[in-house]
């Protein structure tokens, strides 16, 4: 990984779209600094096009649409994407999300609660439509990354599609993901052609649900904690700032601005 202030004004001046995670991409311990979300406001004071894609389910991302200086969110790693349009809040399903009421969700549930000792659904479930969140690290008892990789293996037994994040583990049913809900979005609201334009996006990730990302983009950044997971990973970011969570977001945006006024 390169340091992000190696990144040249050729490519900033590239970028249109800027796509992050948000879990430790741009929080700190759970909050939102002041920096990140203020990083947010520059790109969109930038004019440029701004997307988080998130593990977070549904309910975050209606609130994130409507509030946030960005132009959609996807949601539930690439289950749904919500943005506002002309004073409406627009929504996409993807058409192959499956309920998460689904039968194998609720054995995987019963399976990890008795077999991996102080897990517990995640306390934002209620706000789901489409995946089961098992949390290892968001809320005390914070768990090693090892129960993390203990419970994508029960999901995988089972038949589920399991991501692990800084926080949850993330399954489901239906075959999808960030990157490719992400890239349906961009092209379904400004025209995005990824065959021809895949250089004008910059991603900014930091676990392991992010490696698509982080292999489809070049322009991909890994805020500093990327290096707690490295070794889960088999594609790393581009590039890495030298700050964590939301600061780093800061530092990389700064960059980024930097770089196009020059370009």
């Amino acid at each position: 990984m390169q340091r992000i202030q190696d990144l040249t004004r050729e490519t900033a001046g590239r970028i249109r779209y800027v796509l992050m995670d948000i879990d430790d991409t741009i929080t700190n311990e759970g909050k939102l600094p002041a920096d990140s979300y203020a990083a947010l406001w520059c790109l969109h004071d930038a004019g440029l096009h701004v997307v988080p894609i998130t593990g977070r389910p549904a309910g975050w991302c209606d609130l994130i649409a409507r509030q946030w200086p960005v132009d959609g969110v996807v949601g539930e790693n690439g289950a749904l994407v919500f943005w506002e349009e002309n004073g409406h809040i627009k929504r996409i399903y993807h058409e192959r999300a499956i309920s998460n009421d689904h039968a194998v969700l609720k054995r995987i549930e019963q399976r990890v609660l008795e077999e991996v000792e102080g897990t517990r659904v995640a306390g934002d479930q209620f706000g789901r439509m489409f995946d089961l969140a098992i949390d290892f690290a968001e809320e005390e008892p914070r768990l090693p990354i090892s129960d993390a990789q203990r419970i994508k293996e029960i999901c995988e037994q089972e038949g589920a599609v399991a991501k692990i994040s800084s926080i949850h583990v993330n399954t489901w049913m239906g075959t999808y993901d960030k990157l490719s809900m992400a890239s349906r979005f961009l092209a379904l609201r400004f025209g995005y052609d990824d065959a021809k334009q895949v250089a004008e996006v910059i991603f900014f990730g930091d676990s392991p649900n992010d490696e698509p990302m982080f292999i489809h983009f070049p322009t991909s950044v890994g805020v500093a904690n990327i290096a707690d997971y490295a070794h889960l990973m088999r594609v790393l970011p581009a590039f890495t700032t030298s700050l964590k969570g939301g600061a780093g977001f800061a530092e990389g945006v700064a960059v980024l601005l930097e770089r196009r006024q020059k370009a």
